[in-house]
């Protein structure tokens, strides 16, 4: 992983729409241009990180603070690289910041996603749930609190 710079907006807006294209037709909510424009709108270089495989781009993860801790978001991954555990490797780099400052961190995924198996065997609950999302949370081990 490498930190994210402004000139990564466009690609990682278009791995975004790749990603999520098929979740957002099964709920309806695909839009060609909005999936694009919601990350540039939300893009934080600063909380940002490029997951790279042989030198190419090959997804990113954001972490940004929040209220109670932190915000997961943006954790796309290219098809060609999904079911390998680069997932699990990212996430286990990124709770393991988290834990060691104690810090919960929170997430969104879309109803239906195979992503929230993923953020499940890392140890998010869910929180709430709307017709489009599921919210999480993962507070760190030993604070003797569920999810």
């Amino acid at each position: 992983m490498r930190p994210a710079e402004a000139a990564d907006v466009e690609p990682i807006a278009e791995l975004r729409a790749v990603v999520m294209r098929p979740d957002l037709e099964r709920l309806g909510r695909f839009d060609e241009h909005r999936v694009r424009q919601r990350f540039r709108d939300a893009f934080s270089p600063p909380h940002t990180s490029v997951i790279l495989v042989d030198g190419a781009l090959a997804g990113c993860v954001a972490l940004r603070p929040a209220e109670e801790g932190q915000w997961l978001e943006h954790f796309y991954l290219a098809p060609a690289v999904q079911g390998h555990g680069l997932g699990s490797g990212v996430l286990r780099t990124v709770l393991g910041q988290t834990d060691a400052d104690g810090e919960t961190v929170r997430l969104n995924v879309l109803r239906g996603s195979a992503a929230r198996r993923l953020y499940e065997r890392h140890g998010f609950t869910v929180e709430v749930q709307d017709p489009v999302d599921v919210f999480m949370a993962r507070r760190p081990p030993g604070t003797g609190l569920p999810g």
